[in-house]
This record gives structure tokens, C-alpha cells and sequence, in this order.
């Protein structure tokens, strides 16, 4: 294992394969790729400053560090990466990437994020950003809390709990869906979704709920149903 502590690195592709290493209170400043192709990494308390920084990485662990705005497109091709207690400025971090863990973390502006993944375990996030989830599938989320538009449209496989959207056009174009004690609020939910479960959840939508084969609602409270 080869250890990083207080370091600073910059220029494209810094430690680009770099494997079994412990990367501690490190910024990774301008230049892109800094961990390309990278494989069992933990990241603790570090600083992601510019784009690409985890692409096509495996078995990655990421505590209480930041991705600031320019890291953005962060995180594509990646698999098997958890980021816990941390913050996320950048938009478009996910794409095509698997097993991804994200826990008490904080997404600012999460636009874009998350398309075309598959096996997502959210727990206690906050994000704000228009089209997270888009064509993901096997997501299970617990304390999401989003404000933004189409969230997780064209997903399969959503089991989510505890959780409240504020987004104009949720759920459209999905695949087997379960929400559980949560708030959805916003216009047009879930046009065109096939097996959509509601339990205990209090909706606000106008026009919520159209074009749906496979609607099931249990003990529910809907306000102003238009």
C-alpha cells in the first residue's frame, strides 16, 4: 500500500493507474484525469479540483472530501466506488458507471448525475439538480432529499423510502417502482411508467399520474388532485 498524506498534485493524468494507495489531505489541482484507470484507492479528506478525475477506476472509497465545480464529468466507467460524508459541486459526475454507494453526502448541483448507472444504494442525501437517475436501474434510495426537475426518468428498478422530490416530471418512462413513506411534489408525475407502487406517500401533482399501466396506491393522500 502506498501512502499519500498532504500532498498536492497537478498536470493531466498525475497518478494515472496509481493502485493500493492511500490518498490522504491531498488536492488535486488543475489538470485532468489525475486517477484515471486508478484501482483500490481510499481517498480521505481530499480535493478534487478539476475534470475526469475518476474514470474507468475500480474499488474506490472516498470520506469527507470535496469535488469542487470543475470536477465536473467526474465519475464515468467506474465500478464499485462508496463516497460517504462528503460534498459534490460538480454536475454530470456518474455516467455509465456500477456499484455505486453514496451516504451522507451533499450534492449541490447534481444536474446531470447518475445516467445510465446500475446498482445505486443511496442513504441520506441532499441533491439539487434537474435529470438525476436518468436510465439507471436497481437503485435503492433511503433520505433522499431532491429538489429538481425528471428526476430518475426512464429508471428500472426503484425502491426508494423516506424520501421527498420536489421535481416537475418524476418517474417519467420508468420500471418497476416502489415509493414508501415519502413526499413527491410536482406537476405530471410518472407519465408513461409501467408498475408504479405508492405507499404512504403524500403527492401534490397536477396532472400526476397519467398514461401509467400498473398503478398501485396504498393508503396515500394526495393534495388538490387535479
Amino acid at each position: 500500500m502506498t501512502d499519500y498524506n498532504n500532498q498536492f498534485f497537478e498536470g493531466e493524468r498525475s497518478l494515472f493507474a496509481e493502485h493500493d494507495a492511500n490518498i490522504v489531505n491531498t488536492t488535486f489541482g488543475n489538470g485532468e484525469s489525475p486517477l484515471k484507470e486508478s484501482r483500490n484507492i481510499t481517498l480521505t479528506d481530499s480535493i478534487f479540483k478539476w475534470k475526469y478525475p475518476l474514470w474507468y477506476s475500480k474499488h474506490v472509497h472516498v470520506d469527507h472530501s470535496i469535488f469542487e465545480t470543475m470536477s465536473r464529468s467526474g465519475i464515468w466507467y467506474t465500478d464499485d466506488i462508496d463516497i460517504k460524508n462528503s460534498t459534490l459541486q460538480a454536475p454530470k459526475l456518474f455516467r455509465r458507471a456500477h456499484q455505486i454507494t453514496l451516504t451522507n453526502d451533499h450534492f449541490s448541483d447534481a444536474e446531470e448525475t447518475l445516467w445510465n448507472c446500475s446498482d445505486i444504494h443511496i442513504d441520506n442525501v441532499q441533491a439539487t439538480g434537474d435529470y438525476f437517475g436518468m436510465n439507471s436501474e436497481n437503485i435503492y434510495v433511503d433520505h433522499l432529499n431532491l429538489v429538481g426537475n425528471y428526476v430518475f426518468d426512464g429508471a428500472k428498478n426503484v425502491e426508494v423510502h423516506n424520501s421527498t422530490f420536489v421535481s416537475k416530471d418524476a418517474f417519467w418512462n420508468c420500471d418497476n417502482v416502489t415509493v414508501y413513506d415519502s413526499t413527491i411534489n410536482g406537476e405530471y408525475l410518472a407519465w408513461n411508467t409501467k408498475n408504479l407502487t405508492l405507499i404512504n406517500c403524500t403527492i401534490e401533482s397536477e396532472q400526476g399520474l397519467c398514461y401509467i399501466d400498473h398503478l398501485t396506491m396504498k393508503n396515500c393522500q394526495l393534495l388538490n388532485p387535479i
